[in-house]
């Protein structure tokens, strides 16, 4: 779980828009996603891992990965969430 301070101050890194806690029903959907093959991150790799937490943009358009609580804020590595939602396939 990612402190709440630490949340406070995280930002994306592409846009600086903020941070929050992606919630269970975006980790649902992103991890359908995985399972099913037809995930990519922004930088175009496929995510093979289930997701257990996450960290969603303010404008809800990107996750970033929490990995034994470090978020991973690097824009390649964040995974278009809106994309999931519309049913564009995310696999290359």
């Amino acid at each position: 779980m990612i402190d709440k301070e630490l949340l406070e101050i995280l930002a994306c890194p592409a846009t600086r828009q903020p941070l929050r806690v992606a919630t269970a029903a975006e980790i649902e959907r992103v991890n359908a996603r995985i399972a099913a093959g037809a995930c990519s991150n922004v930088g175009g790799t496929k995510v093979e891992a289930a997701l257990t937490e996450g960290l969603t943009r303010e404008d809800g358009a990107v996750l970033y990965v929490v990995r034994e609580d470090i978020p991973v804020l690097l824009i390649d590595e964040g995974i278009p969430v809106l994309l999931i939602e519309e049913g564009i396939p995310l696999a290359p």
